[in-house]
Formats: C-alpha cells, sequence, structure tokens
C-alpha cells in the first residue's frame, strides 16, 4: 500500500516553482507617470553554466490612460516565442496580467470576468483552462507589481528591516507567504555602494529547503539591475529553470518609437527556435 503523501515534500515543490518574477524583472523602476513609452532589454543565464538561454524585451507604456506592461520572450537566436501583458489599476502591486508560451500552449494570468476576478492556468494546448475567483489578501504581490510593493516598503528594505508578502502562485491558484530582506549589507556596500541586494524566501520554517532569490537594485533611482533564481520560462523538459538575469542601464531606450511596441504586440510566437 503506498504511503501517504509527504507534507514537507509538497511544499519544497511548490516553493521550486515559485518564479519570482522574471516576474520582478518585469518592473522597471521608475514612477509610472514619469514615462510615455520606454523598452530596455534583458538576457537570462543558466546558473550552472552561464550560457545564453534567451533574451527578454520589455516594454512600459499607458494603455486606456492606464498604466501597462509587455514581455517578449525571445530565444537565444531571436525566435520570439512567449509573451506577457500586464494591466495596472487600482491595486499597482497586484495587478491583472496574461503570460502565453507558444511551446507549448502553456498560459497563466489574473483576469476579471463576469463580474469577477479570477486566476487561471492552462498546463498545456490540450489541457483544460483552469479558473478560480481571486481576493487579495493584506500585502497582496502578483507578478511584475512586485516592483511596486518593493517601492511602497524601500526604506525599510534599505535598513534592513524584513519585510512580508502574499505572493500568487498562480499555478497553484493560492497565494504564498514570502519574506524579503536586505542581503550581504556590509560586503555589497564595500564593492558597491550604490547597490541594494534584497533576498526572497518563502516566509515558512521550510523555507530554507526553497532556492533563493536575490534581486540588486540601483540605489539611486531603484533599477532592477540583476535578477537571480528560479524563472517563468521553462527548459525542454517542462522544467522551471534557475537563471541569472541581467537588466544593462544603458539598453534602456526612452521615448522609443510607437511601431516598436506595436509590431512586438503582433508578432507571431513560435513553437520552437531556430538552429
Amino acid at each position: 500500500m503506498p504511503l501517504p503523501p509527504d507534507p514537507m515534500q509538497r511544499r519544497r515543490r511548490e516553493g521550486a516553482r515559485l518564479r519570482l518574477p522574471v516576474l520582478l524583472a518585469t518592473a522597471l523602476l521608475m514612477p509610472t507617470a514619469a514615462f510615455a513609452l520606454d523598452r530596455y532589454e534583458g538576457t537570462a543565464h543558466s546558473t550552472r553554466d552561464g550560457s545564453l538561454l534567451y533574451r527578454e524585451t520589455h516594454w512600459r507604456y499607458e494603455e486606456q490612460g492606464k498604466p501597462a506592461r509587455l514581455v517578449v520572450y525571445r530565444c537565444a537566436d531571436g525566435t520570439p516565442f512567449a509573451r506577457k501583458r500586464v494591466w495596472s489599476a487600482t491595486q499597482s502591486s497586484a495587478p491583472d496580467f496574461d503570460f502565453m508560451d507558444a511551446r507549448d500552449g502553456y498560459q497563466e494570468g489574473v483576469r476579471r470576468a463576469g463580474g469577477r476576478r479570477e486566476v487561471y492556468v492552462q498546463a498545456n494546448a490540450k489541457a483544460p483552462m483552469r479558473s478560480r475567483a481571486l481576493a487579495n489578501p493584506a500585502n497582496a504581490v502578483i507578478d511584475a507589481g512586485f516592483d511596486a510593493f518593493v517601492r511602497s516598503r524601500w526604506t525599510a528594505l534599505a535598513k534592513g528591516e524584513k519585510v512580508t508578502a502574499k505572493f500568487l502562485l498562480p499555478s497553484r491558484q493560492t497565494f504564498l507567504g514570502v519574506a524579503i530582506r536586505k542581503v550581504d549589507a556590509a560586503q555589497a556596500t564595500a564593492a558597491a555602494p550604490d547597490q541594494l541586494r534584497l533576498s526572497m524566501n518563502l516566509d515558512a520554517w521550510y523555507g530554507f529547503a526553497v532556492p533563493q532569490t536575490t534581486l540588486t537594485y540601483v540605489t539611486s533611482d531603484r533599477w532592477l539591475l540583476r535578477f537571480e533564481g528560479i524563472g517563468t520560462i521553462r527548459d525542454r523538459q517542462g522544467r522551471n529553470q534557475e537563471v541569472r538575469i541581467e537588466f544593462p542601464k544603458r539598453l534602456l531606450v526612452s521615448g522609443a518609437p510607437r511601431a516598436g511596441l506595436d509590431a512586438d504586440l503582433s508578432i507571431p510566437l513560435q513553437r520552437q527556435c531556430r538552429g
């Protein structure tokens, strides 16, 4: 007779799939009202061997007078294969979003439907779409809303205080408690005085079993310079990868042409990389 499921193993599996965004990486570090149309780039590398895994093109713009974001994920050869759209409304730390990976049809997000807000997920193109009514707990964080949350707690984090939040895990259609805190304060200050490094873990006694997410910000303008942890994009076996994503500020283009955004909003996504 099989043994009953081990709750610790289940929690570790859930934690290992906690994809912080790269969700976090969608954020761009300046007050929304300060831009009309910006574009910036990110490159994701394997933490195992340093190889280039994929590229990201990020857009910040306004849609019907409200802040919006677009991310196009491209293979190392430039082939677009996934897209994420984010719409901010009354609560900037918990926006609606839609993510679609054309390689297998995986989709997840948060939307408003039938007078209610819901979280949805589709494991692949052949699987049914699952949805569930969503009610935000206190300190709720959804996808790229992490950046707004960090901004709202910046002073406490810079002082080294622990900050907690509830981060939405769409694949499980539930919120998980996370703890965010400053790390390597003395070493980081000596090596890079204009940087703030933050770590995020599950806010539970078993959080030690979950891979840590580390984010490096430039303190002068709160630019997200680097993300290190488990990303959104999966490998060929469908497993979330541990990545290091770099966002060089020199690649930020303010006042980018609208034609580029329109092209990326409608660019056909491919099911596999070329070559």
